[in-house]
C-alpha cells in the first residue's frame, strides 16, 4: 500500500471516531436529560394529581388498575428517556449551539409533547384500553402542560451540562 493510501485511510477513521464520539455524547445526554425531566416532571404529577402516575400511564400498557405508582413513574421514565434521545436527535438536526437555544429547544420539545402525546394521542390510546383513567379528547389540561414544560426545561439543561462534560 502506498502511504497516500495509508494515510487516507488513517484520516477516515479518525474522522469517523470524532463522529461516532460526538453522536454518543448526544445521545447519552439526551438519555439522561430525559430521565432527569422525567424523574422531576413525575414528583410534580405525584404532588399534584397521582392518579395520573398511578393509573393513567400504566394503564396505556394494561398495567393498571389497580393503581401502582412506582409502575406508573417507571413507565413514564421510559418515556422520558426515548424523547430525550428523540431531543438530542433534534438538537444535532437543528445544529442548536448555545445554551439559550438549546433550553429553549427543551421547553419548546415539553410543549410539542404535551400537545401531541398528552393532549392528543394519550385520551385515544387509553379510551381504546379501556382504561377507568380515560380523559376527554382533547385533553388540554393546564397542569400538564406545567409538567411538560418542567421536562423540557430540565431535559435542555441537564443536556447542556452531561453533553459538555463528553
Amino acid at each position: 500500500m502506498s502511504p497516500v493510501g495509508v494515510r487516507g485511510s488513517v484520516s477516515t477513521a479518525t474522522e469517523h471516531d470524532q463522529e461516532t464520539e460526538t453522536s454518543n455524547s448526544s445521545w447519552i445526554a439526551g438519555l439522561v436529560g430525559g430521565i432527569s425531566g422525567s424523574v422531576i416532571m413525575g414528583a410534580a404529577v405525584l404532588a399534584m394529581n397521582t392518579p395520573t402516575l398511578a393509573v393513567a400511564i400504566p394503564s396505556l400498557y394494561g398495567l393498571a388498575p389497580p393503581p401502582n405508582p412506582v409502575v406508573g413513574l417507571g413507565v413514564h421514565l421510559v418515556h422520558g428517556a426515548v424523547l430525550g434521545v428523540v431531543f438530542a436527535g433534534i438538537v444535532g438536526a437543528l445544529a442548536l449551539d448555545s445554551p439559550g437555544r438549546v433550553v429553549g429547544a427543551g421547553l419548546a420539545w415539553g410543549a410539542a409533547t404535551w400537545v401531541l402525546l398528552a393532549a392528543l394521542v394519550m385520551p385515544v390510546w387509553l379510551g381504546i384500553v379501556g382504561s377507568p383513567a380515560s380523559p376527554p379528547f382533547p385533553n388540554f389540561a393546564v397542569p400538564s402542560l406545567l409538567w411538560h414544560l418542567i421536562y423540557g426545561l430540565v431535559l435542555g439543561g441537564v443536556y447542556l451540562g452531561v453533553e459538555s462534560r463528553l
